[in-house]
């Protein structure tokens, strides 16, 4: 009996105790295009990890708290994340997470058909998301001038993507570049027709990223390591099964606000991936300066800061091309 009681006290000895799991603070957006970032926080500790979401209005609100150090991932438009890195946030491009999700809706009773009929209308927007961006390219690709004041072809009407379809429906705006699945509700609710999905320009389908700190990276490569298989592996899941990832996203992200077909219509819209190319967020970097978006004093040079490295060996860990 006393050997078997110091055999126990050397086992539970040399275990120690339970691993701690690895605090990883998330940044995201309620879109249904985000649902796997999501998810990360349910395969979290399988990979010990304990994330914990916090969800922001829109991407650009995510820099200050970046920045103070409260958070070390984020999901964000891509426009959102270089305005960041711009402006000195501390974060590297590590992956893809979602592409496409944007819709030039205008108001049912006008029955606006192009781009081109935007002359002399309002058109509503969020500021510094893909939206606004790839309003911008499309107007362009039209021929028609745009600012936030009266005297050019198109009045930008700034407004949160909560309140666009609001807007909408009130005839405060002509038209809005909404996000999904806001803009499908917007269909569906006979708010709204569409006018063109805007993936015609130089920019083409609007990819979605996810930034981590450097701090992160620099101090704990093997936790950021843990977090990018985390989140292939939640990708995952959401491609290989669309059902999975419907309820997830409608349950637990909308809250049962989302009916089946919106969901259905939004991702028609939309789709998970995991993949990000630094000539894409050159691309996006380079309409930036364009068309004035973000206001970069110093844009960044995508390869600088777009690091793939640990995507490529999470994707490998898990068998993922």
């Amino acid at each position: 009996m006393k050997r078997f009681g110091s055999a126990l006290a050397l086992a539970l000895l040399v275990a120690g105790p339970a691993a701690a799991e690895d605090v990883i603070r998330l940044g995201n957006l309620k879109f249904a295009h985000y649902g796997a970032v999501s998810y990360m926080k349910e395969l979290g500790p399988k990979y010990g990890l304990r994330v914990e979401e916090r969800v922001f209005p829109k991407g650009l609100d995510i820099i200050p708290a970046i920045v103070a150090g409260e958070i070390d991932i984020a999901a964000s438009a891509a426009d959102a994340a270089i305005a960041g890195r711009a402006a000195g946030a501390p974060v590297v491009a590590v992956a893809g997470f979602a592409k496409g999700g944007v819709r030039i809706v205008g108001r049912k009773d006008l029955g606006l058909t192009s781009v081109a009929q935007l002359k002399g209308k309002k058109v509503g927007v969020p500021r510094g998301g893909a939206q606004e961006l790839a309003l911008f390219a499309e107007l362009a690709k039209a021929g028609l001038t745009w600012s936030d004041h009266p005297g050019k072809d198109v009045l930008v009407v700034y407004l949160a993507y909560a309140d666009l379809n609001q807007a909408l429906l009130q005839r405060q705006i002509d038209a809005m570049c909404q996000s999904e699945p806001q803009s499908t509700q917007a269909i569906a609710k006979g708010i709204g027709t569409e006018i063109v999905k805007p993936y015609d320009t130089p920019m083409g389908e609007p990819v979605r990223v996810m930034v981590m700190t450097e701090k992160l990276i620099r101090e704990k490569p093997e936790v950021a390591l843990r977090v990018l298989e985390c989140f292939v592996e939640a990708t995952k899941k959401f491609l290989d099964d669309p059902a999975l990832a419907e309820r997830y996203v409608r349950e637990q992200l909308f809250k049962g606000q989302l009916s089946a077909q919106e969901y259905k219509d939004a991702m028609s819209n939309a789709a998970f991936t995991y993949d990000l190319t630094a000539e894409h967020i050159q691309v996006t970097t380079d309409l930036m300066v364009k068309y004035g978006v973000g206001k970069l004093q110093r844009p960044p040079r995508a390869a600088d800061w777009v690091k793939l490295e640990l995507l490529q060996k999470a994707k490998a860990a898990l068998g993922v091309r």
